[in-house]
């Protein structure tokens, strides 16, 4: 059927190139010798690929099982969900309806058929109603609508069994026969077709959800060559031949094992969530299942969906709670991204929190765990100390009565409920600040500000994915001073970050100078007169940094707020006058186009070559914050930004999956390093888009220029008159004693009587 061959093999080699580094022969199983695995057979669980990389590439394409090849497990297992055309070949697709997965419905576009299916009326395009040869010009595109349609005008055909076995040469073969009872309606035999191909192709496990299938053919294959795995589905579906629950039958394994070898279950039965979507106990099936002596393997792992909220939206965290806890391990996986669960069984599977780490990378909180719980909170910082951050970072904003706290913004209404409480009624708009009005903390005393709820922040509301809703509110804000203390009584913390935001317009329009508010923290709290923790502050207003280098011996940071491309060496040499080191987007790193990554900069290097140490902002968990180039895997984001850009440290809102990427045991292999710990290859998906798929170029990010870096120095502090209470009442409260501690005038009574004094004189 593969008439396109050289288009493949040109795409495979350009799939060799994407991801760069030698393809090291480091099998997963075996490769962890030292710890006693829970499986059935003591060995490193499997990673089976669903339809090849089906997460990134058309599911069953050339395309998607050799780039599973190529970043995987050397014994990673190839999945092909087999379909039987009307002269009785098999091919891989993923789903019984054709119009799913491929063009078909425009090839032929009036030939929809309607079929009973398992009983229900479903209409579609059907392979039984086409023969090889009809097949051979439908064209694989991506079924999941989620997932990127960029490579859909690749040529990518339909491939039988055979062809797949051949021309991808898998490791392990298995194939799911999903519906043999519909086929037999239609008077098409998979067992025929299954003892067939298994003469001419080696078959590792052959799975089905139809016991009447596994039973027909389980005489015929030997469990050391061809293993048969009762494939469960939805616990109230009916298995067609016992006419029973697969629920019910999970609960009689015994009968399980006289026709298959293993059982494959959805992820679900082994670790339930609630309709919250957190976790709730694991089951036993895992332990029940291997007293019958037979194999688990858990299906629906894909790093581009929603998962628990125990997780922070990290699939290797979830990988691991399946090979790596207490009390059982999986006998395999079954993914469609195979490179995510091949590094957790090799790379972190077994670290426990006290293993060394092997990555010269910093781990800098953007407002403590935020990922986790609302930014800047006693929570989110305790939650990123915990999970191992060595600097923990505080937004400094001030309050109308000069209070300094930690804060992600200036504009209370980003992270707390201020727009719904009392105090929405003093709501302005400050052009010098930002577009649009706000509830801005210099509005409000410190002590107001503490009857306000935290709010987690949802960056990616719009796409459905919310961060821990079960703490969306919870912990309680904290003054610089407190941030200081918990930071000093941290054992495990390297030091603190504190930004510096807004000081212009504070100094001369609210009449506070943030700077010596900081500096004065900093003294009370004893940082001047220690080492054990480093202080950096950071700032993207040079003049403030300027003034920051008069009076301090601090690392000062230099933010640069826009992504750029590079910078002029006098840029470089201006800025070391006032900056010991750099933060930049990461997007100045590696440039996107349409969340795909187009090329890398030099920009890290260049700093770098000037002695200025780079941190990068922001990563997250999310897999919509990251390029199409990362598999949707945030650790390899971040293994992509420190092996292959060479940055020195990353600010995250989720600390424990930087922290954890550094210990992890597949760093420092050299030319063993396993293609999973290579870094991608910047740009190495746009050749795969054909011309027609390609997004349209963008201009290229500006080079950073001295007038860029410049600002006039930092105004002194504009004595400003009172203003009115915050919370817009009539003023009838007792008036607050001011900063020198003498008590206000009553001006209003005073000028009253004054003028009854002169209307009585005037009537005289």
């Amino acid at each position: 059927m593969c008439n396109t061959r050289a288009l493949g093999l040109l795409l495979v080699s350009a799939l060799v190139v994407l991801h760069c580094g030698v393809i090291a022969q480091v099998s997963a199983q075996g490769s962890n010798a030292t710890s006693r695995w829970q499986t059935l057979t003591g060995d490193p669980p499997f990673v089976v690929a669903r339809g090849g990389f089906s997460g990134i590439f058309p599911d069953s394409s050339s395309i998607a099982y050799s780039l599973t090849l190529i970043t995987s497990a050397p014994s990673v297992i190839l999945w092909c969900d087999v379909q039987l055309t009307k002269d009785e070949a098999g091919i891989c697709f993923p789903d019984l309806k054709l119009d799913n997965a491929s063009n078909i419905a425009q090839i032929f576009k009036t030939q929809q058929k309607n079929y009973l299916v398992n009983g229900v009326p479903t209409p579609g395009w059907f392979s039984i109603d086409y023969t090889l040869n009809d097949l051979s010009n439908i064209i694989l595109n991506q079924g999941v609508y989620s997932r990127t349609d960029k490579f859909d005008g690749n040529v990518f055909q339909i491939l039988t069994v055979q062809d797949m076995a051949r021309q991808i040469k898998p490791p392990g073969l298995w194939l799911n026969i999903q519906h043999d009872a519909f086929y037999a309606q239609h008077n098409l035999s998979m067992r025929s077709f299954v003892l067939s191909v298994s003469r001419s192709v080696v078959v590792n496990y052959i799975s089905s959800p139809e016991v009447n299938f596994l039973r027909s053919i389980a005489a015929r294959f030997r469990p050391s060559m061809t293993k048969l795995v009762f494939r469960f589905l939805g616990k109230s579906e009916i298995e067609p031949t016992t006419n029973q629950t697969y629920g019910s039958l999970l609960k009689n394994l015994t009968f399980i094992k006289t026709f298959a070898s293993g059982i494959l279950v959805p992820k679900d039965y082994i670790w339930p969530v609630d309709e919250s979507l957190y976790l709730l106990p694991h089951t036993t099936i895992v332990l029940d299942a291997h007293k019958e002596r037979l194999e688990v393997f858990a299906s629906n792992f894909a790093n581009d969906i929603p998962i628990s909220f125990n997780y922070s939206h990290d699939p290797l965290t979830e990988y691991l709670s399946f090979i790596d806890n207490r009390d059982f391990s999986v006998d395999g996986v079954l993914s469609d991204f195979p490179l995510t669960p091949s590094a957790a069984v090799d790379c972190f599977a077994h670290l426990g929190k006290n293993a060394s780490k092997s990555a010269n990378l910093l781990v800098i909180s953007k407002n403590g765990a935020s990922g986790d719980y609302p930014s800047c909170t006693n929570l989110a910082y305790q939650k990123a100390i915990s999970d191992g951050v060595d600097f923990i970072d505080c937004p400094v904003q001030m309050s109308k009565d000069g209070v300094p706290f930690c804060l992600s913004f200036i504009n209370l209404i980003n992270s707390t409920n201020a727009a719904q409480s009392k105090f929405n009624s003093i709501t302005t708009t400050i052009p010098d600040i930002m577009a649009g009005s706000g509830i801005f903390s210099f509005s409000l005393n410190w002590d107001e500000i503490q009857t306000l709820i935290p709010q987690i922040s949802n960056p990616y509301f719009k796409f459905k994915l919310f961060r821990n809703p079960k703490n969306k509110n919870a912990g309680k804000f904290m003054k610089l001073s407190d941030f200081l203390e918990m930071a000093k009584n941290a054992n495990s913390l390297s030091g603190v970050l504190i930004s510096i935001e807004n000081a212009v317009y504070l100094a001369e329009k609210q009449g506070m100078s943030v700077t010596n508010s900081v500096m004065e923290a900093l003294g009370n709290a004893g940082y001047n007169k220690q080492t054990a923790l480093k202080v950096m502050i950071q700032s993207t207003d040079s003049s403030v940094l300027m003034k920051l280098r008069e009076k301090t011996s601090y690392e000062l940071v230099y933010k640069v707020k826009e992504n750029i491309r590079d910078a002029l060496n006098q840029t470089i040499e201006d800025i070391k006058k006032f900056a010991d080191s750099v933060v930049l987007s990461k997007e100045s790193v590696y440039p996107l186009n349409s969340a795909f990554i187009t090329s890398a900069t030099d920009i890290v290097q260049r700093l770098q070559s000037f002695k200025l140490p780079v941190y990068v902002e922001t990563f997250s968990n999310e897999f919509v914050s990251q390029a199409w180039d990362f598999f949707s895997d945030p650790t390899v984001e971040i293994n992509t930004y420190y092996e292959g850009a060479g940055i020195d440290g990353v600010i995250t809102e989720f600390p424990m999956t930087a922290a954890r990427y550094r210990r992890n045991r597949c760093l420092k292999r050299g030319d063993k390093t396993p293609p999973y710990m290579n870094p991608v290859q910047p740009g190495g998906l746009l050749p795969l888009i054909t011309s027609d798929y390609l997004p349209p170029a963008e201009a290229p990010n500006p080079i950073l220029t001295e007038a860029a870096v410049t600002e006039p120095p930092l105004p002194p502090v504009t004595p400003v008159p009172s203003t009115s209470p915050s919370d817009g009442s009539d003023g009838s409260a007792a008036p607050a004693t001011p900063p020198n501690g003498q008590p206000k005038v009553a001006t209003g009574i005073f000028l009253s009587t004054m003028a009854m004094l002169l209307i009585t004189l005037l009537l005289l």
